[in-house]
């Protein structure tokens, strides 16, 4: 089961590593960020546009965990597409902190038994399963759906060139379709997760960009190709029209 609680996960030194970053070996400007953190919180401190940056180039002994690096990464993504909200930050961090273990991104739970390449499978599992079970094929529809097309648009783009497949705005419906679902389940009311479900489903499109650019500019930084930059002409394009 994946929650929005990727913050609960920082550990006791991730604040003294943000503080020391922010301050740049400038003792006055540490403690006008310490003082600002014990005035405003930790969370605005993430919210400095350099964070993301700063937290990627460091290498000092004492690092940030990986909670705090996606926390970080996710929530600067989601506000550059305009999406201003600590609880999907949360989710979606704790998707990719979950999803990046082996083989997780196929199953509805770490150890469930059963694996699924394909929203379609994942659609006639919907139909035949209510409960828990129902619940968790609902949210993976959507958490899939999200962090393929998120994380690996040029594959998807690619195999619907060479085997005509489903192009990303298959899978934007279908995962806005799987967290809709979600939403409505009383699971997710018990999970504290009908809002988070609601809301991607409503942003799905933005968050897509969102994980699109983190996936360009942090995990294939040098792999440019022609459908990475149709994609991202389309999408600026789609943004400004609709804005």
């Amino acid at each position: 089961m994946i929650l929005a609680n990727l913050r609960a996960r920082f550990v006791a030194t991730d604040a003294d590593v943000v503080v020391e970053l922010l301050a740049d070996g400038d003792a006055q400007r540490e403690d006008a960020v310490r003082a600002k953190m014990a005035t405003v919180g930790f969370d605005a401190l993430l919210d400095d546009p350099g964070l993301t940056e700063k937290l990627r180039s460091r290498d000092h002994l004492v690092s940030p965990s990986p909670a705090l690096f996606l926390y970080v990464t996710v929530r600067h993504a989601l506000l550059a597409v305009g999406v201003d909200s600590d609880r999907l930050s949360d989710y979606l961090g704790a998707l990719l902190l979950e999803f990046g273990r082996s083989r997780r991104a196929y199953r509805i739970a770490r150890h469930d038994d059963e694996s699924f390449f394909y929203l379609t499978d994942l659609l006639t599992g919907i139909q035949s399963q209510s409960g828990r079970r129902g619940f968790l094929l609902r949210a993976h529809l959507g958490n899939f759906a999200l962090w393929l097309a998120g994380l690996f648009p040029e594959y998807i783009t690619a195999r619907q060139r060479r085997n005509g497949g489903p192009g990303l705005s298959y899978f934007e419906q279908l995962g806005a379709r799987g967290f809709h679902l979600a939403s409505d389940h009383r699971l997710a009311h018990e999970f504290d997760l009908a809002d988070v479900f609601e809301e991607a489903a409503e942003s799905f499109a933005d968050l897509r960009v969102a994980l699109n650019q983190v996936s360009d500019r942090w995990l294939f930084p040098d792999k440019n190709s022609a459908d990475r930059l149709i994609r991202q002409v389309t999408d600026a394009f789609e943004r400004n029209a609709d804005s």
